[in-house]
C-alpha cells in the first residue's frame, strides 16, 4: 500500500498560493490517474481518494489540519493503514528551490519547512519526498519575518503561466517513482534537466 500526500493549507483563499503546490500536485495527479474525487474523512483530518495503481491499493492525502499540524494527519493514516515511511511519498513546496525546479530525497530532515518539521516530528525522517522550487526569480528567499507573507501569496504574472506544466510534470515524476520505484524517477528527473 502506497500514501501520498500533498501539503498545503484547506480553504478557498489559500488554493493558488505557493504553499499549496503540494496540493496541486497531488490534485493533478489524482486526476491523471482517473482516482475518485477527495472525500472529506474526519478520522484522518484529511481529505483522501484512493484506487490501484499497477494492483497496488494508493491512497491520496491532502491534510485539512493547516501547515504546521500536517504530521497528525500523515500519522493518523500512516497507523490506520499500515503504512510504513517507506511506502509515504510526500510533495511540498521549497522556498530554498528556484521557482519550477524539482528534487527527489529519498530521506532527509524537514528544513524550514513547517508542514514537514510536522511530519518529521511524529514519524522521522526515512520517507521519499517531492520538492517543488517556489523562490521568485530575481530575488532571494525573503527575511524570517517575511516568509510566512511569500509562501502564502498567489505567484507572480510571471510565474503563473508556467505553473500548470510545473504542476504536471511534478505529478509525472511522482506517477514514475509510485509505478516504476524511486531511481527511475530520478532518471526522469535528471534526464529533464
Amino acid at each position: 500500500m502506497i500514501l501520498i500526500v500533498g501539503l498545503g493549507n484547506p480553504g478557498s483563499e489559500y488554493r493558488t498560493t505557493r504553499h499549496n503546490v503540494g496540493f496541486m500536485c497531488v490534485e493533478q495527479l489524482q486526476k491523471q490517474l482517473g482516482f475518485p474525487e477527495f472525500q472529506e474523512k474526519k478520522q484522518f483530518s484529511a481529505r483522501i481518494s484512493e484506487a490501484n495503481i499497477e494492483g497496488e491499493k494508493t491512497i491520496m492525502a491532502l491534510p485539512e489540519t493547516f501547515m504546521n499540524l500536517s504530521g497528525e494527519a500523515v500519522l493518523k493514516l500512516m497507523s490506520f493503514y499500515k503504512i510504513s515511511p517507506t511506502d509515504l511519498w510526500v510533495v511540498y513546496d521549497d522556498i530554498d528551490l528556484p521557482f519550477g525546479e524539482l528534487r527527489l530525497r529519498a530521506e532527509g530532515s524537514a528544513g524550514t519547512h513547517n508542514g514537514m518539521r510536522s511530519i518529521c516530528s511524529q514519524i522521522g525522517t526515512a520517507f521519499p519526498r517531492l520538492r517543488i522550487g517556489i523562490e521568485s526569480r530575481g530575488e532571494s528567499a525573503p527575511a524570517q519575518q517575511d516568509l510566512s507573507s511569500f509562501v502564502l501569496s498567489p505567484f507572480s504574472k510571471e510565474e503563473e503561466p508556467l505553473l500548470p506544466e510545473l504542476i504536471k510534470k511534478a505529478a509525472n515524476i511522482l506517477e514514475t517513482a509510485v509505478r516504476e520505484g524511486f531511481p527511475k524517477a530520478l532518471d526522469l528527473l535528471n534526464s529533464q534537466r
